[in-house]
């Protein structure tokens, strides 16, 4: 059923107030998209393959798409679980785990960063101890994959749970009755009405890792074919004064994030229509 209102006939008043809002709208958001594709491609695209194609962008470009693809996967799994122990469990506490889980929204994110130095530091107890067996996580890899998923936390948990509370147990427990085992009851009777929203949320989560700044810049280390992010790759050109490159990279990033959000726009609304 749809949630829309009826159309209202423009009179002056919507007139005014849709061009106003399209005028807000484009201010913000297409006038600043439209300058940076205008300098990304101000060269061509030889150009903008070259500055891709350099060692230390293509290196920060495909750490940056491993490290969000790695949160990508982790995010489905845990977020998923999250979300079932919030939606089908009623236990003390469990308001403060829901508040939990929408907190990432609240923390600036460098903010985060600085708690996860503070956290995995080679200053720290557990940093420490941490570096002594081999295993560092500040200023290195897995800190970014960290700081992802603190940023992230919301995106699947948050896109899975109205699904699972619509859900009736019932079905599960019919299934169970008939001598199905957890994993079929979860492949066949769980996971196929769980699918589109679990997607949607992984893809959106993926899409906002790849621009991921102000967490990463300070636990990251930024060391080139390391731990330098497309992000904070793209912040140096910009000090070093080749904003050329620095938009080149981002036109790249903004391809693969908006690629990602339709897709999970698209995902939704063929559930939406499916369920309709």
């Amino acid at each position: 059923m749809s949630l829309a209102h009826p159309a209202i006939a423009p009179g002056l008043g919507g007139l005014l107030m849709r061009a106003g809002v399209f005028a807000y709208v484009g201010a913000l958001v297409a006038l600043p998209l439209a300058a940076l594709l205008a300098e990304g491609l101000a060269q061509g695209i030889p150009a903008l393959w070259e500055a891709v194609s350099a060692p230390v962008a293509a290196a920060a470009l495909r750490l940056t798409l491993v490290t969000a693809g790695i949160m990508a996967l982790v995010n489905a799994v845990l977020g998923t679980a999250t979300a079932w122990v919030l939606a089908r469990y009623d236990f003390p506490g469990r308001g403060l785990l829901s508040g939990l889980v929408d907190l990432p929204f609240a923390i600036p994110t460098l903010v985060t960063g600085v708690m996860l130095v503070l956290l995995f530091g080679p200053q720290s107890s557990v940093g420490g101890w941490l570096g002594a067996h081999d295993l560092p996580v500040a200023f290195a890899a897995p800190s970014i994959v960290l700081a992802l998923l603190f940023v992230t936390v919301p995106f699947v948990v948050r896109a899975v749970e109205p699904v699972l509370m619509e859900q009736d147990p019932a079905e599960e427990e019919a299934a169970r009755t008939l001598g199905a085992s957890t994993f079929t009851v979860f492949w066949r009777v769980l996971l196929p009405p769980l699918l589109p929203s679990l997607l949607s949320g992984t893809i959106r989560s993926y899409a906002r890792a790849l621009g991921e700044f102000g967490s990463i810049v300070v636990v990251s280390g930024n060391i080139p074919h390391r731990t330098l992010t497309a992000p904070i790759y793209v912040f140096g050109e910009i000090e070093s004064g080749r904003s050329e490159v620095a938009a080149a990279i981002s036109v790249v990033l903004l391809a693969v994030a908006l690629g990602l959000t339709f897709g999970a726009r698209a995902i939704e609304h063929l559930t939406g229509t499916a369920r309709a």
